[in-house]
């Protein structure tokens, strides 16, 4: 997750869901190589999520490049520290790999005083996957169509709105407080475990206003069940043009967005990691791989393993005084 001046980027439940995204024949199979068996996707949060879908069509693109079945397999719960506990404890063989978005590698460590899994050495990034912007979103039937009535509304009514987010000390956390505390207003914080209940309720009107990623909100904005109010980066999103940012709106100094990576337990065998960072760079080359990332709300961009590693060491520090700052902890 980035965040620029300020820079700002679940309640535990165990359960899973697999499905098979991408099928190879067998005869396009490596021989005696790897990958000679299914390889596993684990994703930290539930289906309909930012994260979910570019899993997914990571997945796919990936079982054609390496010649083998992917099989994605939803672990949500905590805030992603549920997956991320089950990939870090799995055998390094690349056989089990996870596509999941900074929360993971920079937010939780500010937000946990321990963790079941250490962010920089547990893991071995592979590549970056492209990121997605955040947006303040709001029920439909909410009188509050732009972020001047926003802010309008919630400071002639102190403690009356809520707002959801994917989880608690996610990005959309982070980003939600940050934004609030620009704004000089405050809302109840309700986490969800994912963007999928999350934006349910929203569109029910069971919660007014929720931070969501582009990418989640951009089916249900074109559908029009909910309303958007500002994106949360520096530069109006190029998939909905229309949405003027943070900045544009009065507030100036926010930029956040989050990104996604695809990671392995760390000790993989050297020639297989080098095997998925081109599988992974050749996905997203791919044009409808590309494509299809971008309408659904990811800024496809490829960076190899080693810068992700370098931006999970920088960006911790950040998030920790993020954290403390807005007085985001978790137990």
């Amino acid at each position: 997750m980035r965040f620029r001046v300020p820079r700002t980027l679940f309640v535990l439940a165990a359960c899973s869901a697999s499905a098979v995204v991408s099928l190879a024949p067998a005869n396009v199979a490596a021989q005696g190589g790897y990958p000679s068996k299914p390889i596993q996707l684990v994703l930290p949060f539930p289906p309909g999520g930012a994260t979910d879908m570019v899993g997914r069509t990571i997945a796919r693109k990936l079982g054609e490049v390496l010649g083998q079945t992917v099989v994605v397999e939803n672990r949500p719960g905590a805030g992603t520290i549920v997956a991320a506990t089950y990939v870090a404890k799995s055998a390094p063989d690349g056989y089990t790999l996870m596509a999941t978005s900074g929360t993971t590698f920079t937010v939780n460590p500010a937000v946990y005083a321990k963790l079941p899994y250490d962010p920089q050495t547990n893991f071995e990034p592979i590549g970056l996957i492209g990121s997605t912007g955040l947006i303040l979103l709001a029920n439909r039937d909410v009188p509050v169509n732009n972020l001047k009535e926003f802010v309008a509304a919630a400071k002639a009514a102190p403690g009356k709105y809520s707002y959801a987010s994917f989880g608690a000390g996610t990005t959309a956390h982070f980003a939600g407080e940050e934004l609030f505390n620009l704004t000089g207003t405050k809302l109840l914080h309700v986490p969800y475990k994912g963007s999928g209940p999350a934006m349910t309720d929203l569109m029910g009107g069971q919660i007014p206003f929720s931070v969501d990623t582009v990418a989640a909100a951009i089916p249900q904005l074109k559908s029009g069940k909910i309303k958007a109010i500002a994106v949360t980066t520096a530069k109006r999103s190029a998939l909905l043009p229309n949405v003027p940012t943070v900045a544009e709106s009065g507030y100036p100094g926010m930029d956040a967005s989050t990104w996604i990576a695809l990671v392995a337990p760390r000790g993989v065998p050297a020639d297989v990691k080098a095997k998925l960072e081109k599988a992974l760079a050749d996905a997203i080359a791919d044009p409808p791989t590309r494509k299809q990332l971008a309408e659904s709300g990811i800024e496809p961009f490829y960076a190899p393993g080693s810068q992700v590693a370098a931006m999970i060491d920088k960006e911790i520090p950040q998030m920790r005084a993020i954290a403390q700052r807005a007085q985001i902890k978790l137990d």
